[in-house]
This record gives C-alpha cells, structure tokens and sequence, in this order.
C-alpha cells in the first residue's frame, strides 16, 4: 500500500517552522495586548452567504478561491477566506456596539483554493488586529502604528518598506469609477474574460486583477489620487501627517488598491522584496461599509490589518530550539526510576530536562 500524501496546498507544520510561526504569534500577542487590544476567537466555517455578500459575485474570492461545502442540514458553509468579516460579525451578533470602540486581535487558520506558491499555501496562517467604531483618521493611525511594532518586535520591520495609499470616500470612488470605466472600455478587447464580467459590473474589481495584459493596461488607466475629493484628501493627508509625527517611514504608492466596495480611505501594506512576487507581509486598510453589508441594522467604521505568518516565518532569523539543559541519563535500565524522580523535580519547578532512553553510556553522553 502507498503512502497516503497531503492534499495539494496544504502541509505539516515540523517542529522547526511551527516554533517560528509560534514566536511570531507569542511577540504579536504581546503588542496588541500592550496597545490594550484584546484577543477573540471566530469560528473556522461560517455560512457562506456571510462572505459571499460583502464579496461580491464578481470577486476572486467568491468566483474561484472559496472552500464551500453542504453540512447534513443542507446548510451552505465556507471555510474562511479572511478573518475581518468574521469578527465583524461578532461584534453584531454579540451586540457589542453599545461598548465602542472595540479593539481586536485573532490568530488561527485561513482557507483559499489558489495556486499554491511560496508562503501562501491553501490553508495559511493568519493575525489580524481589528480597531471597530472610530471613524477618524487617528484610528488609521494607531492601527499601522501597532503594524509597525509589531513587525519590530519580531525584527523584520528593516526587510520591509510601508506603503499606503487613499481609496477615497463614495462619492470619489463613484467619480473614479466613471473614469476607469470609461478608460478600460477603449480596451475592451484585451482584457481578459474575467475583467469583461467585471467591467460591467464593478470596474473598481479589475485592480485586483492577476493577469499580466490586465496589469499592464491599468499601468496607464487614470490615478485614484486625481479624483479624490477635498474630504478624502484631508483625510489622507491627517493620516500622513500621524505617522511623520510617529517616525514611520513609509512611500505613498497610488497603484496599490482594494477592488472591494466596502474599502475606503486608507489602504496600507508592509512590502518586501525577499519573498519573491508575492511581496506583502502584512495588509490593511479601513473599511467602514462593512458592516452595513452584513446587517442592514448596524454600520459602524472599522480599520484593521493582517500578517501571513508564513510569509513572515520566511523573513525570521530564529532559531527553534529543543536542547535540554538538563539530560538525564541512567547507566542501565534499572535506574530509571530514579530518573523519574529528578525528572519531575526538573519539570514541577520550569527546567528544561530531558531522559535520555537508548544506547549504551558511552553513546548516551
């Protein structure tokens, strides 16, 4: 009989990797707590629709990367792509909005059926912070404060660079829109057929676009910032200006972009060039429409970002490490015993000990 392998897109975590990725988890905990954030916990599987609303039909997630199953009760399930709509939920259904703001971080696994590449696999690892009800630029602020030190904390923030950009509120991304609608229509016959669909129904969406044609036609479309109204441009300029006071660094990029309805203002992600294309470490953004998506009752402003703990488990320079500092070892069988003894004083009282089973002495030592 073979040996059965994993599915494709997935894999074990070894000791070597999973204590990285533990450390990175372990520092990340330890900033968003000192920044007064606190931890919670969504379920893997949600019901699709959750996702599939903010989404969008059009979307890559919903279209072709969603994992969606049929429990025994005829219920549609998906596997989480993300973790903010989770939270996001929570927060309506736990009626926590009388308690505002609210500050957040989770950590756990995340599901996408893509190509599997470096660093990103189909299950992935994610920690998130989530900053819900403050609908001023200072929440913008803190957040990709916190990004930084937490980046810091683990010692990659030198590998990375910040970029962020302005995605604008409704009305300069209903003005954009005709703009890019307009311009992508002379192109029409290039684009790909995913980017056709798109066109028609939201334009915004064929910035995500992965196809290389896609990319190089929008290296030419018209520029967000060019349409921002004075509102969306006070506030990007508020939001730099926080961070200039705070000392971090960071590069104004008007290509990067969300393709979501429910994104706006502020977009940000930490970049590196050590990871081959897929280059961002840690991403965010605001994205205040949200919440009215999932409940037509509730629309609160909500900020946040999330880290792929693979991706920086790459960058990492820690070594996991299982050496005791203490080996016990007996000269023959009959003296283990005796080594449990010590084994559990070592243990009850935080050494790091180990007994040391096979092989004669002179092997064992």
């Amino acid at each position: 009989m073979e040996n059965f392998q994993t599915v494709r897109g997935v894999k074990d975590l070894l000791p070597e990797e999973l204590g990285k990725m533990r450390f990175i988890e372990q520092q990340a905990t330890l900033v968003c707590k000192n920044a007064c954030y606190e931890e919670i916990s969504v379920p893997i599987f949600e019901f699709a629709e959750l996702f599939e609303k903010p989404l969008g039909e059009t979307s890559d997630i919903v279209t072709k990367e969603n994992y969606v199953f049929q429990d025994r009760s005829n219920n549609t399930l998906m596997l989480r792509p993300e973790g903010t709509t989770g939270v996001v939920r929570a927060a309506i259904n736990e009626s926590l909005l009388q308690d505002f703001p609210k500050r957040f971080f989770y950590y756990g696994p995340m599901f996408r059926y893509e190509r599997p590449q470096k660093g990103r696999l189909r299950q992935f690892h994610q920690f998130g912070a989530e900053l819900l009800g403050v609908k001023d630029y200072f929440a913008d602020v803190e957040t990709i404060y916190l990004a930084k030190c937490f980046l810091k904390k683990i010692d990659v923030l030198s590998q990375t660079i910040l970029k962020i950009n302005s995605l604008g509120d409704n009305e300069s991304r209903e003005n954009y829109k005709i703009k890019l609608k307009s311009f992508l229509k002379k192109y029409i016959n290039d684009l790909s057929a995913e980017s056709k669909i798109r066109l028609e129904n939201n334009p915004l969406r064929i910035l995500d676009s992965k196809n290389k044609k896609d990319i190089e036609i929008l290296s030419y479309a018209p520029k967000f910032q060019n349409y921002l109204n004075k509102q969306s441009l006070d506030f990007f300029n508020s939001v730099c200006e926080g961070l200039d006071r705070l000392k971090v660094n960071f590069e104004i990029d008007q290509s990067l972009v969300r393709g979501l309805d429910y994104y706006s203002h502020t977009a940000f992600e930490f970049k590196t060039d050590f990871v081959g294309s897929q280059d961002a470490v840690l991403a965010g953004g605001r994205y205040d429409d949200l919440s009215k998506l999932i409940s037509s009752k509730q629309n609160f402003p909500g900020v946040g970002w999330a880290a792929g703990i693979e991706r920086l488990s790459m960058l990492l320079d820690y070594k996991y490490k299982f050496t005791p500092m203490v080996g016990l070892i007996g000269h023959s069988d009959k003296y283990y015993h005796v080594l449990l003894d010590y084994y559990k004083k070592f243990l009850n009282n935080k050494v790091n000990s180990q007994i040391i089973y096979n092989g004669t002495l002179s092997k064992k030592v």
